[in-house]
């Protein structure tokens, strides 16, 4: 035999060798259904879309959502509390397989995690109290404005209101808390929080002022997982289509979601 042909044939075995050895590419749908459950991270500090009822147990339209996909997943539903800051740490270290926690989606966000197609849309605004004369941006100068950590409310305020005093919270619970109290003047948030923030004193009732863009929110997940992707796309696509996901948002949040809006944006 040439000296060529043995070399080659001494590599192959060896490549071979490698091959066997390196372990098996993880596979997050496949990790789910053998333990019988799924880990999905949720903040139940913000409703309605995450809250406690009269009896102290978890509820809210992401909680009924993550219900509904452990049941046509055929699994347990294993709720990991999370909170705004929390939420995609917990997918990178393996906390949770997936985040179904007002999870907007960004450019900066989908450069570390996957997103599913969206689930509902999410308007972003600045509020206030009906007295307040605030109708842009630079009416913010000087003034206390409240908003979570590391949510888009934060990147928005932080580029585009140079001349206001950000007041960073780590939980929306926490900031509704201090705008109740009067410890800041305005804050950023979703639209949807709006009504449930205003109730803890309805002295200071909140109503939209500025809307800075309206986002959509999807699942998430760790990247490099095409089939978990794959599937959960299909069963967010599936519940628009059949009215389920409608319906769950309808019952929290009182009004309507359009799953031709949300599909289309999807792609």
């Amino acid at each position: 035999m040439k000296t060529g042909t043995v070399l080659r044939s001494l590599l192959g075995a060896v490549f071979a060798a490698v091959l066997f050895a390196l372990p098996a590419q993880a596979d997050t749908l496949d990790d789910i259904k053998k333990a019988g459950k799924v880990r999905i991270a949720i903040d139940l500090a913000i409703p309605p879309f995450g809250m406690a009822d009269d009896k102290m147990q978890p509820t809210g339209s992401d909680v009924d959502l993550a219900r509904l996909l452990a049941k046509d997943l055929g699994v347990e539903l294993e709720i990991v509390t999370t909170t705004g800051p929390t939420r995609i740490p917990f997918l990178q270290t393996n906390k949770a397989d997936l985040v179904v926690s007002t999870l907007s989606i960004t450019p900066e966000r989908a450069k570390v995690v996957d997103f599913s197609v969206p689930y509902a849309d999410h308007p972003s605004v600045v509020a206030g109290m009906k007295s307040d004369a605030i109708k842009q941006m630079s009416d913010l100068d000087g003034k206390k404005v409240a908003v979570v950590r590391g949510t888009t409310q934060d990147t928005d305020l932080t580029r585009q209101a140079k001349g206001a005093q950000l007041v960073r919270y780590e939980d929306d619970a926490t900031m509704a808390l201090a705008f109740a109290s009067g410890q800041v003047d305005v804050l950023a948030t979703a639209r949807s929080l709006l009504p449930a923030i205003s109730k803890k004193n309805p002295a200071r009732t909140l109503e939209p002022k500025i809307t800075m863009q309206t986002n959509y929110l999807a699942i998430g997940m760790r990247k490099g997982e095409p089939r978990l992707l794959d599937w959960v796309n299909n069963w967010v696509r599936t519940n628009l289509q059949n009215g389920k996901l409608v319906a769950i948002y309808k019952t929290y949040h009182g009004i309507d979601i359009d799953p031709a809006m949300l599909l289309k944006a999807g792609g």
